[in-house]
């Protein structure tokens, strides 16, 4: 079971005074690894019996971990910060139930979810640590060696969701970006399947434009660059309409990499039209497109 699958199910057994005792932790893990009873009992002000019976049950419902070393502390796992996460978006009326899992990661996990007036969202939980550091630094240059998971999680869905909001405001083909609450993000529904599960698409020049057209809005409108675009993160709708998706990567147009990171985002998608639909189009033509020193594209 996924720990936000867990963190769904305990979520109605997490009383208010539980929920501030793991805000509590969250809030001295800036300072601990593991955060002394003590220190909770002080931040707490009610009876330690009470933060104990708090403590006890949530470490028997999977939220927190206890420290097995030389003094009793407690840490959050990712099931207690999802419930920390959960609980705000549901307070703010973002958030009112979950449903499915639409695609589970290496680095986030996605659910189909419905807002309380009945409309379904796409609830995006990031989830690094799944792999190595030394992959995920690799990956993220933004990433801070002696962080913490969980903060480098919050850092990866703020950093997606004003990427998002950027170039949602500029008409660039994104789901709808709501909410942002530590590790989580609150979107328009995703409907369709990652163009890499395609056998046939139809008019592939047509996606390949659509495609293309997107990153031209982000770079030139937008002033950013998905940095990891692929056939992976590329939805194409049941209408034939497409949605990029995954902008925890995203950098400003005036990057140190910038050029670097726009021309392997058009040579991933380049390559794969080549590859599994035979369009042939060179990376410079695409490139002077989306720059906007090139008017229409020669397909």
């Amino acid at each position: 079971m996924s720990t936000s699958n867990m963190a769904v199910e305990v979520f109605r057994e997490i009383e208010n005074e539980d929920f501030r005792t793991l805000s509590i932790i969250e809030a001295a893990m800036a300072k601990h690894e593991f955060v002394p009873t003590e220190q909770i009992y002080k931040f707490a002000k009610v009876p330690p019996d009470r933060i104990n019976f708090s403590l006890a049950k949530l470490h028997k419902l999977g939220l927190i971990y206890r420290n097995k070393g030389g003094y009793v502390g407690y840490t959050l796992n990712y099931a207690g910060y999802d419930s920390l996460a959960i609980n705000a978006l549901v307070k703010s009326d973002v958030l009112a139930s979950f449903g499915q899992p639409l695609g589970v990661g290496k680095e986030a996990d996605v659910y189909d979810a419905l807002n309380p007036s009945g409309k379904r969202l796409a609830v995006k939980f990031h989830r690094l640590g799944r792999i190595s550091f030394r992959q995920t630094r690799r990956k993220r240059g933004y990433i801070k060696e002696h962080s913490s998971w969980l903060y480098q999680s919050h850092l990866a869905a703020e950093r997606e969701f004003n990427a998002m909001k950027l170039a949602y405001e500029k008409g660039v083909a994104v789901p709808e970006p709501i909410c942002q609450n530590r590790h989580v993000i609150a979107m328009g529904m995703i409907n369709g399947a990652q163009l890499i599960k395609y056998k046939d698409i139809g008019k592939a020049e047509k996606v390949l434009e659509e495609i293309l057209l997107n990153v031209k809005k982000a770079y030139v409108e937008a002033h950013i660059i998905h940095a990891d675009l692929s056939e992976y993160n590329i939805i194409l709708k049941p209408e034939g309409d497409i949605l990029m998706i995954d902008w925890p990567q995203a950098v400003k147009k005036d990057h140190t990499n910038a050029t670097e990171l726009l021309e392997r985002d058009l040579r991933n998608i380049l390559t794969f039209f080549r590859r599994k639909f035979k369009i042939k189009l060179a990376i410079k033509e695409a490139y002077e497109y989306v720059i906007n020193e090139a008017e229409s594209l020669p397909i």
